[in-house]
């Protein structure tokens, strides 16, 4: 579902508004357990954007490696009831960890957990829309959401919440859409040899094709749903960018307009 008038909402912003993804490959271990050094350094360098008047709403993947300690996993199962059951442990361990490190700070957040029936209702997007909205404006507050893996697993078989984070940029009428990954950008070849191509300007058929070698172990979806993403994010007029999340000062990076990982222009800035 794409908002009305957003080019309109963007135009008139003073400051940016950014949806920023965050994967499991960049809050996870390779073990699967949270990686704590690295979700506080993403976490000030949000804070560092907030300071300077960014608009940050994050899609936060992780409650399933939250919960796979408490529950006994020593790597993510694959049974859809036992990945559920990890996301219902993992999510409130997942959202205190936020909660105390923005605080640390001065910030706090506030859970969304959707599903793709919440988007497809009129009412219920609304009703997402106009809370977010409200929140941001208090700009003390940093929206998280996730997909409510408990009764939904769409972004769980295949996502990560890739394309869960394209429709939410379009409903707050993001200026951008910055995926967060393990994986630096989209390569020329495969993951490992090839060139990271800096900007796509039209999602073609090479592109696709592209998209379809490029996968990482760690990552639930792979380039594929990264491209669903850029393309759903396009069509509501909204870029979006991908990035290695371990990068250092990634998101100030780009903030500053550097070339990192790859750029997929929106519709209308071709």
């Amino acid at each position: 579902m794409t908002e009305p008038g957003g080019e309109k909402a963007r135009a008139g912003r003073v400051h940016p508004r950014w949806v920023v993804k965050l994967g499991t490959g960049v809050l996870s271990t390779p073990e699967g357990d949270l990686d704590l050094p690295q979700i506080r350094r993403l976490v000030e360098q949000v804070v560092g954007l907030k300071k300077d008047g960014w608009e940050i709403v994050l899609v936060s993947s992780g409650a399933i490696g939250s919960g796979m300690g408490l529950l006994g996993y020593g790597r993510r199962p694959t049974a859809i009831e036992e990945l559920q059951a990890c996301a219902a442990v993992g999510q409130p361990q997942l959202m205190r960890l936020y909660e105390e490190l923005f605080a640390e700070c001065g910030y706090h957040v506030a859970q969304f957990l959707l599903t793709y029936l919440d988007l497809d209702s009129r009412t219920l997007y609304e009703n997402a829309r106009k809370t977010m909205e409200h929140l941001l404006s208090r700009k003390i507050f940093i929206p998280v959401i996730n997909e409510n893996d408990v009764v939904s697993y769409e972004e769980i078989k295949f996502g990560d919440n890739d394309r869960l984070s394209a429709h939410v940029a379009s409903m707050v009428n993001a200026d951008k859409l910055i995926i967060l990954s393990n994986v630096p950008g989209l390569r020329e070849r495969d993951q490992e040899g090839g060139k990271i191509i800096p900007l796509v300007e039209e999602i073609t058929e090479e592109i696709e094709a592209m998209a379809g070698q490029t996968r990482s172990e760690r990552s639930v979806g792979g380039m594929v749903t990264k491209v669903e993403a850029a393309r759903i994010a396009g069509s509501a007029g909204i870029p979006m960018q991908i990035a290695d999340g371990r990068a250092k000062a990634v998101l100030r990076r780009i903030a500053a307009g550097e070339p990192v990982g790859t750029l997929f222009l929106a519709r209308g800035q071709r």
